[in-house]
C-alpha cells in the first residue's frame, strides 16, 4: 500500500530562540512527511512534557530505534491508531517518557506522509475536498511579559486582527503594515527606543501599558483607514505569569499596581470596552474558570474572551470550560496535548459548542508550516502565528499559498 511506513527519522535542530527541538521525517512506500516541533516559554502547568528528562538528545540517542521498529510497517494513513501507539510507548499520564514534542511531531509527520502518498495537501488530506473557508490572522505586534525584558509592559502580547480584510493576502499585508506603524509610534514615545524585538518578531518598548494600548489602538486605525478595511486590537495578557499566589493578587510590575480578581475583571472590561478590543486571551490564572466565566459573561458578544492554559488543547477541560461558560475561544496548541488526533478531538468538542478555535504557534518556532495547513483543514476562524520573521512568515507565506491553490475561498465565521 502506498501509505505502509517504511522508515522514521528522527533529528535535533534548532528553534527560533536557539534552543534544541525535534524534527522527525517519516517515510512511506510513495510518500513524505517532515515536522518539527516548536515550544512556549510562558506554558500551562497543565500541559503535557516538552521532552524526556535530558532533552532532545536522549530521544535522539536512546529512543530513535525503539519508536521506528514500533512504527514500520504500520498505515500512516491511521493517524489515530499511530497516536495511540505513541501514548502505549510513552506510559504515562503526562508523556513525560518520550515527550509530548516528540510525540506531536511524528504524529503531524505521519499525517504529512499519509497526505503525500495520496498525492494531496495536508490540509485537503485533513478537511476534504470541500474545504474552502481561510483563516484571519492574529498578528502579534509589540511584546512584554515572559516574551520580553525588565520595563517593558506587563501585557505579554499586544495583538491586532483585520477583520475587515476580504483575503488572507490582504490580512497577512494589513498586520506587517501595522507592525510597520508601531515603530514610528513606539519612537515617539521611547526614545531610547532600539529596534529591539521579543521571542516572536512584537517589538518591545519601555512603556506602560496603558501608553501602548492607546499606540496598538492608533496604529490599527491610521493602517486601516489607509487600506479601507476594519483592524481590531486584541491581547494576550498571560495572566497567570501575573498571578502571585500568596497575594492572590496580579502584580503589574510596570505600572506599580496589584489587582485582586474583581479589579481583574473591571481592568480586563474596561481595556475591552475603551479599546474595542477584539480578543483576549488569558485575562485570569489558569486555574481561575470563575473569573472567566464572570469576564464572559458581562463581555457576551463584544469580544472573544479566549482560554490557553486554561485548556491546554485538553478536551477535558474544554468540556469543564463548556460547563461553567468560562470563555468563548479556545488555543489550539497541538504539541500542549501531544497528538493531531487528540487536538482534532478538542477542536470538534469546540465547534460542537459555539467555541471558536484558534490555531497558534508557540513562541519558540521553527520554520515548520503545519500549523497553516491544521487551520485551513479544521475549518478555524482564526491563526495566530505573529506578523514577521522567519519561522512566522513561513505559517503565513503557506497561507497565500493555499489561498491560491483554492482559487475562491471565503474567510473564517466566527
Amino acid at each position: 500500500m502506498d501509505s505502509i511506513i517504511e522508515d522514521v527519522q528522527v533529528r535535533k535542530i534548532l528553534d527560533s530562540r536557539g534552543n534544541p527541538t525535534i524534527e522527525v521525517d517519516v517515510v512511506t512506500w510513495n510518500g513524505f512527511g517532515r515536522a518539527a516541533a516548536p515550544s512556549g516559554a510562558s506554558t500551562g502547568s497543565r500541559e503535557v512534557v516538552s521532552f524526556p528528562e535530558g532533552g532532545v538528545d536522549v530521544v535522539v540517542r536512546e529512543m530513535e530505534d525503539f519508536i521506528a521498529s514500533e512504527l514500520i510497517g504500520m498505515d500512516a494513513n491511521d493517524v489515530a491508531t499511530i497516536d495511540e501507539v505513541l501514548k502505549e510507548i510513552d506510559g504515562t499520564d503526562n508523556l513525560a517518557a518520550i515527550g509530548g514534542n516528540t510525540t506531536v511531531a511524528i504524529s503531524m509527520a505521519v499525517a504529512k506522509a499519509a497526505a503525500e502518498s495520496y498525492n494531496m495537501p495536508l490540509y485537503r488530506y485533513i478537511g476534504g475536498h470541500l474545504v474552502n473557508e481561510l483563516p484571519f490572522p492574529l498578528g502579534n505586534m509589540m511584546n512584554g511579559g515572559a516574551h520580553a525584558g525588565v520595563n517593558a509592559p506587563d501585557i505579554q502580547e499586544f495583538l491586532v486582527v483585520p477583520v475587515g480584510a476580504t483575503n488572507v493576502s490582504e490580512a497577512i499585508f494589513a498586520n506587517a503594515g501595522v507592525h510597520k506603524r508601531l515603530k514610528e509610534l513606539i519612537q515617539t514615545k521611547d526614545s531610547n527606543f532600539t529596534g529591539g524585538k521579543g521571542d516572536e518578531g512584537g517589538w518591545v518598548p519601555n512603556i506602560t501599558n496603558d501608553a501602548a494600548l492607546e499606540i496598538q489602538a492608533k496604529a490599527c486605525e491610521e493602517v486601516g483607514d489607509e487600506l479601507g478595511i476594519e483592524i481590531r486590537p486584541s491581547l494576550d495578557m498571560a495572566a497567570s505569569e501575573l498571578w502571585n499566589a500568596d497575594e492572590q493578587k496580579y502584580v503589574y510590575a510596570q505600572d506599580g499596581v496589584k489587582r485582586d480578581t474583581g479589579d481583574q475583571i473591571d481592568f480586563v472590561k474596561d481595556i475591552i470596552d475603551t479599546y474595542k478590543m477584539f480578543y483576549v486571551e488569558d485575562p485570569f490564572d489558569e486555574s481561575d474558570f470563575d473569573g472567566f466565566s464572570e469576564l464572559t459573561s458581562k463581555v457576551g458578544d463584544k469580544c472573544l474572551i479566549c482560554g490557553d492554559d486554561l485548556f491546554v488543547t485538553d478536551k477535558e477541560l474544554l468540556a469543564k470550560g463548556i460547563e461553567s461558560k468560562a470563555a468563548n475561544a479556545i488555543i489550539i496548541k497541538p504539541n500542549q496535548i501531544g497528538s493531531l488526533s487528540q487536538t482534532y478531538a478538542c477542536v470538534k468538542l469546540a465547534k460542537e459548542n459555539d467555541i471558536v478555535p484558534v490555531v497558534s504557534h508557540r513562541s519558540g518556532e521553527t520554520t515548520d508550516e503545519t500549523i497553516a495547513h491544521l487551520a485551513v483543514g479544521l475549518s478555524c476562524p482564526m491563526i495566530k502565528t505573529g506578523a514577521i520573521g522567519g519561522e512566522r512568515i513561513a505559517k503565513l507565506n503557506e497561507l497565500i499559498r493555499i489561498e491560491e491553490e483554492l482559487l475562491n475561498p471565503k474567510m473564517g465565521k466566527f
